[in-house]
């Protein structure tokens, strides 16, 4: 198996000698650990040189204690004592680093595992804090990892200009096949920010590894992100979110399984069974949610079964999913009504689905191809746009 170095690897077989005579902040999560496991606050502490003078934390804070839109405090990390500015808190204002946490600063450094799909937060988080060091002039550096999806495959539509908010804050497609560096140096120069950057690649990573080429270990992202196989149908479960149907949080295995109280679920799995969705297999299952959407209830849905990942398509059958969950679950199925990620006048369903194509379409009853009808020339459009900015064969 081939082992691939990431962007943090490659720095501390380098000393962190970029960083030299440098005040330094990082953007931080529990995934930004080396090889050894150690983590890159606690390298940044110790290197010789280098002053760790900020912690940034974003969505689910800096050692993944928060669950998902649940505000992130401001506080002193335990372990190197240095503060902790919140990119997470109560409206969008607060996912932006204030310009006075930047003042002082040589260089910001960002860090964090990302998983292949347009909603993940961390992406924007990075673009957010890219905009305003450039402002402060403050150069900032992103250590690459891996797509866990892989960097060929993409698929879904471009976020449209009315439906942009912090799960598709650019128009990407919901499978975007890029890394966090490629995203930061396409997010650069396409929306002007204007940063001085720096990527430092992964060595030894190639477009068409997954997750499970690479010999890394899979450290979750987030604390409903537990697994490589979370972040394959991520693309198209994801969506439930902008449902009254469990995603399966509060489970051992949220988003490859689903469900509510009303649903049957034979009669599901058959009605998904009738769309002969490539690369998948359903069966019947129930769970009790332990938090979240039907907390404590006994739920009936599905458990989604990746036969072959080449030719599954997590948007497709995340689609398809809550198309049949509509169809099976009748009147007691409905799309989430209150605010959702900071956006009160838009459906959270047409936010994640950055149209409202998806919703009316399954309202209307349209058959699944005119649901997705021009997609795929949107994922067209972006493979094009993408191109100057990947960094890997």
């Amino acid at each position: 198996m081939t082992k691939v170095k990431t962007g943090l690897d490659v720095w501390v077989e380098q000393g962190f000698s970029a960083l030299k005579g440098l005040r330094v902040g990082a953007i931080v999560n529990p995934t930004s650990v080396d090889s050894r496991f150690h983590h890159l606050a606690d390298l940044l502490r110790n290197a010789p040189g280098v002053t760790l003078a900020a912690l940034f934390g974003p969505e689910h804070g800096i050692r993944g204690e928060a669950q998902y839109m649940v505000a992130v405090g401001e506080a002193k990390d335990r372990r190197t004592g240095v503060p902790v500015h919140s990119l997470y808190g109560s409206t969008f204002e607060s996912l932006s680093p204030r310009r006075e946490w930047l003042t002082g600063l040589d260089a910001l450094v960002f860090d964090i595992q990302d998983v292949g799909s347009r909603y993940y937060t961390y992406v924007y988080t990075m673009a957010l804090a890219m905009k305003v060091a450039a402002q402060a002039r403050v150069p900032f550096y992103v250590l690459d990892r891996p797509n866990p999806l892989g960097g060929v495959a993409l698929e879904g539509n471009l976020v449209g200009e009315g439906y942009r908010s912090f799960v598709g804050l650019y128009p990407l497609p919901n499978r975007h096949g890029m890394t966090a560096g490629e995203l930061a140096r396409l997010f650069n120069a396409e929306f002007d920010l204007g940063c001085e950057l720096t990527v430092v690649p992964c060595e030894g990573w190639r477009r068409e590894m997954y997750w499970s080429d690479t010999g890394l270990p899979f450290l979750p992202p987030s604390p409903n992100m537990p697994t490589p196989d979370t972040a394959l149908v991520y693309p198209g479960m994801c969506l439930g979110e902008g449902t009254n149907v469990s995603e399966g949080r509060g489970t051992c295995r949220p988003f490859e399984q689903f469900g509510a109280p009303w649903l049957d679920a034979e009669a599901l799995v058959a009605r998904l069974d009738k769309e002969r969705l490539p690369g998948v297999a359903f069966r019947p299952v129930g769970f009790t949610p332990t938090f979240d959407k039907f907390r404590g209830e006994s739920c009936s849905g599905a458990f989604i079964h990746v036969t072959d990942r080449a030719s599954f398509q997590p948007l497709r059958t995340g689609i398809a999913i809550f198309q049949a969950v509509r169809e099976v679950g009748g009147g007691q199925f409905a799309w989430r009504a209150d605010a959702y990620e900071f956006v009160e006048d838009v459906p959270a369903f047409d936010l994640l689905c950055g149209t409202d194509q998806v919703r009316r379409g399954i309202e209307a009853g349209w058959p699944l191809s005119k649901l997705l009808e021009g997609f795929s020339a949107q994922a067209e459009t972006f493979e094009k746009q993408r191109a100057p900015y990947l960094l890997y064969t």
